[in-house]
Protein backbone atom coordinates (compact mmCIF):
# COMPACT_ATOMS: atom_id res chain seq x y z
CA UNK A 1 0.00 0.00 0.00
CA UNK A 2 1.54 3.53 -0.99
CA UNK A 3 2.60 5.59 1.66
CA UNK A 4 1.30 9.54 1.87
CA UNK A 5 3.43 12.57 2.29
CA UNK A 6 1.42 12.43 5.48
CA UNK A 7 2.74 9.25 6.64
CA UNK A 8 6.18 10.26 5.60
CA UNK A 9 5.59 13.18 7.92
CA UNK A 10 5.07 11.07 11.31
CA UNK A 11 7.62 8.37 10.55
CA UNK A 12 10.06 11.40 10.37
CA UNK A 13 9.03 12.81 13.56
CA UNK A 14 8.84 9.38 15.74
CA UNK A 15 12.54 9.40 15.46
CA UNK A 16 14.03 10.69 18.79
CA UNK A 17 14.53 14.51 18.67
CA UNK A 18 13.45 14.60 15.21
CA UNK A 19 11.82 18.50 14.44
CA UNK A 20 10.63 20.05 10.97
CA UNK A 21 11.87 22.75 9.09
CA UNK A 22 12.49 24.19 5.60
CA UNK A 23 14.97 23.96 3.29
CA UNK A 24 15.19 25.31 -0.37
CA UNK A 25 11.10 25.43 0.45
CA UNK A 26 10.22 21.93 1.19
CA UNK A 27 9.86 20.64 4.53
CA UNK A 28 12.78 18.79 6.01
CA UNK A 29 13.54 16.60 9.01
CA UNK A 30 16.30 17.14 11.50
CA UNK A 31 18.22 15.88 14.34
CA UNK A 32 20.22 18.33 16.26
CA UNK A 33 20.13 20.26 13.32
CA UNK A 34 21.01 18.41 10.94
CA UNK A 35 19.24 16.80 7.93
CA UNK A 36 18.29 13.52 7.63
CA UNK A 37 15.44 13.56 4.84
CA UNK A 38 13.35 16.17 3.09
CA UNK A 39 9.96 15.98 1.75
CA UNK A 40 8.93 16.75 -1.62
CA UNK A 41 5.13 16.19 -1.41
CA UNK A 42 4.02 17.42 -4.76
CA UNK A 43 6.37 14.46 -6.46
CA UNK A 44 5.81 11.73 -3.73
CA UNK A 45 8.90 10.83 -2.82
CA UNK A 46 11.01 11.72 0.43
CA UNK A 47 14.65 12.09 0.55
CA UNK A 48 17.02 10.07 3.01
CA UNK A 49 20.54 10.70 3.55
CA UNK A 50 22.03 7.07 3.49
CA UNK A 51 25.57 6.02 3.15
CA UNK A 52 26.95 5.31 -0.97
CA UNK A 53 26.79 1.16 -0.03
CA UNK A 54 23.33 1.42 1.93
CA UNK A 55 21.77 3.31 -1.05
CA UNK A 56 23.67 0.33 -3.84
CA UNK A 57 21.93 -2.20 -1.51
CA UNK A 58 18.03 -0.92 -1.46
CA UNK A 59 18.35 0.31 -5.18
CA UNK A 60 19.12 -2.89 -6.24
CA UNK A 61 16.72 -4.44 -3.80
CA UNK A 62 13.78 -2.42 -4.66
CA UNK A 63 14.67 -0.36 -8.06
CA UNK A 64 10.75 0.77 -7.77
CA UNK A 65 11.24 2.36 -4.13
CA UNK A 66 14.93 3.67 -4.05
CA UNK A 67 17.31 5.77 -6.35
CA UNK A 68 20.36 7.99 -6.18
CA UNK A 69 19.39 11.90 -6.19
CA UNK A 70 21.02 12.69 -9.29
CA UNK A 71 24.50 14.55 -9.38
CA UNK A 72 27.07 15.02 -6.67
CA UNK A 73 24.41 14.22 -3.46
CA UNK A 74 23.37 11.30 -5.08
CA UNK A 75 27.46 10.16 -5.01
CA UNK A 76 27.12 11.30 -1.58
CA UNK A 77 24.25 9.00 -0.20
CA UNK A 78 21.13 10.90 -0.89
CA UNK A 79 18.80 8.74 -2.09
CA UNK A 80 15.13 9.49 -3.20
CA UNK A 81 12.42 7.30 -1.85
CA UNK A 82 9.21 6.68 -4.20
CA UNK A 83 6.06 7.10 -1.88
CA UNK A 84 3.54 5.65 -4.37
CA UNK A 85 5.85 2.45 -4.73
CA UNK A 86 7.03 2.18 -0.95
CA UNK A 87 4.91 0.84 2.27
CA UNK A 88 4.99 1.94 5.94
CA UNK A 89 7.96 -0.97 6.79
CA UNK A 90 10.24 0.14 3.68
CA UNK A 91 9.74 3.80 4.01
CA UNK A 92 9.82 3.62 7.97
CA UNK A 93 13.34 1.58 7.54
CA UNK A 94 15.04 4.11 4.84
CA UNK A 95 13.92 6.94 7.04
CA UNK A 96 15.58 5.49 10.34
CA UNK A 97 18.80 4.75 8.24
CA UNK A 98 19.06 9.12 6.98
CA UNK A 99 17.97 9.61 11.20
CA UNK A 100 21.13 6.99 12.02
CA UNK A 101 23.44 8.65 9.52
CA UNK A 102 22.79 12.26 10.81
CA UNK A 103 21.91 11.89 14.59
CA UNK A 104 25.17 11.90 17.35
CA UNK A 105 26.36 8.57 18.20
CA UNK A 106 25.20 9.06 21.68
CA UNK A 107 21.02 9.60 20.58
CA UNK A 108 21.78 6.21 18.36
CA UNK A 109 23.03 4.07 21.64
CA UNK A 110 19.90 5.43 23.54
CA UNK A 111 17.48 4.47 20.59
CA UNK A 112 19.11 0.82 20.68
CA UNK A 113 18.97 0.67 24.22
CA UNK A 114 15.04 1.20 24.40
Amino acid sequence: MPVTADQARKIALSLPEAEEKSHFDRPDFRVRNKIFASLHAAEKRIVVKLGPEEQAMLVESEPKVFAPVPGGWGRKGWTQVNLSAANAAILREAVTRGWRNAAPKTLVKALDAS
